[in-house]
């Protein structure tokens, strides 16, 4: 059995490089990479412009990006999507280097991310409570990201129950986007039957008590349905007649029944995300120092990853290339375990130095990679899954080194 997660040491540029040389393909990237908040990053390339200027620091930020941008939609497959979180700093730069290597067409969307409710209280100006994802599909046309969710159905948004205990709520059948009518949509432009007394809908004339109804707005303009003809023949037990009390009193409307349909009704997920749903950098924080320690300052919460993770296919081939403390590998294992999923996460992180004296120092990981590679033996341990750990070689293949402590699931 393949493990879920593997783990390469090595300049994540020349990874992707040797990868895209490989034929590998990945369904879901993610990336946290450095925000650029003023200090010097470890990803040192060639930083001068062309008259040999050294660049301004977002020139340097956008020349650093832009080559493993390149490479990382080089090994996508066409059905696949790239998240990348980001602050304040450099969230204007991203978004138009995105625009440039995926396309404008292929934005998919900009999520605000609350990951500090609190605020930061350090240093002047307001409390920064949140970062962005910004995500884009290598062929829109083409991408398998469902932005839809489950989790976020409330039952509470179905007042109404029939008899066998089924809920449902009330939508108007008519479209009441004004873009929508009859010059745009002429031919959802037509007269329903409907009787208020009964409920009963018919697309022809029935019975006494059935009425003439024409779809029309709040302001009495004429309107059109959201159903063709054929489909309200079919449907005729989804539609309800009442009287309704608008601007200009009381009309008679038709509506659809919109059942819950439990476990599979699904709904659109916000751009918004909030910590209480998906955690914050302390939750983040607790989580890996129960494995490993205090060793990282800002890592990601596993929520933030595992709600990306759910809006692909449960056998996703995930590629972390900047990998930090190891949380998109952490995240994949536990959505493995929970779903029986037969997702692979390739995690890369470069052997940076830590600071001397900090708590990672001190534990004795020499190295950022190091981190990584300590939290994903223990999540291999802990959850399972597995870990395949490998390196760079001097040719620039990668080649597997032992793996102590990692173990199948």
């Amino acid at each position: 059995m393949a493990s879920w997660n593997t783990f390469v040491e090595g300049d994540n540029l020349d990874v992707l490089r040797r990868l895209a040389a490989e034929g590998r393909e990945f369904d879901l990237v993610y990336i946290d990479p450095p925000y650029n908040t003023g200090n010097d990053f470890a990803y040192r390339d060639d930083v001068r412009g062309p008259d040999g200027r050294r660049r301004s620091r977002h020139d340097a930020w956008v020349a650093m990006m832009r080559p493993r941008l390149e490479a990382a939609r080089a090994v996508m497959s066409r059905a696949g999507a790239i998240w990348v979180s980001i602050d304040d700093n450099e969230a204007a730069y991203l978004r138009l280097l995105l625009d440039e290597v995926f396309g404008e067409e292929c934005f998919l969307a900009q999520i605000v991310v609350n990951l500090n409710p609190k605020g930061r209280q350090l240093g002047g100006g307001f409390a920064t409570s949140h970062e962005y994802l910004l995500v884009y599909a290598k062929d829109a046309r083409a991408c398998a990201l469902d932005a839809t969710s489950a989790d976020h159905v409330d039952e509470r948004d179905f007042p109404l129950t029939t008899v066998d205990g089924r809920r449902y709520r009330h939508l108007p059948l008519r479209n009441t986007n004004k873009k929508f009518n009859p010059v745009t949509a002429p031919t959802l432009h037509f007269a329903l039957w409907g009787d208020p007394a009964t409920g009963a809908v018919r697309a022809e004339p029935f019975g006494d008590g059935g009425v003439e109804v024409w779809p029309v707005f709040g302001d009495g303009t004429p309107a059109v349905w959201r159903w063709s003809r054929p489909r309200i023949e079919q449907r005729p037990d989804d539609l309800v007649c009442r009287v309704v009390k608008g601007r200009l009193g009381e009309r008679v409307d038709v509506f659809q029944r919109d059942w819950l349909h439990p476990g599979t009704r699904r709904k659109k997920l916000r751009t918004i995300w909030p910590a209480e749903e998906i955690g914050s950098t302390d939750t983040a924080v607790a989580e890996l120092k129960a494995l490993v320690g205090h060793v990282f300052e800002s890592p990601k919460p596993t929520g933030l990853l595992r709600r990306i993770l759910a809006t692909m296919p449960d056998d996703a081939r995930v590629l972390d290339f900047f990998a930090g403390s190891g949380t998109t590998g952490h995240a994949v294992a536990l959505a493995n375990a929970a779903d029986g999923g037969r997702r692979t996460c390739l995690s890369v992180n470069r052997p940076e130095p830590t600071r001397r004296g900090s708590n990672a120092h001190v534990a004795g990981l020499a190295t950022v990679a190091d981190i990584t590679r300590a939290r994903l033996r223990a999540v291999a341990a802990a959850v399972g899954g597995g870990l395949e750990e490998l390196t760079m070689d001097a040719s620039r293949s990668v080649e597997p080194v032992p793996s102590p402590g990692a173990r199948h699931g």
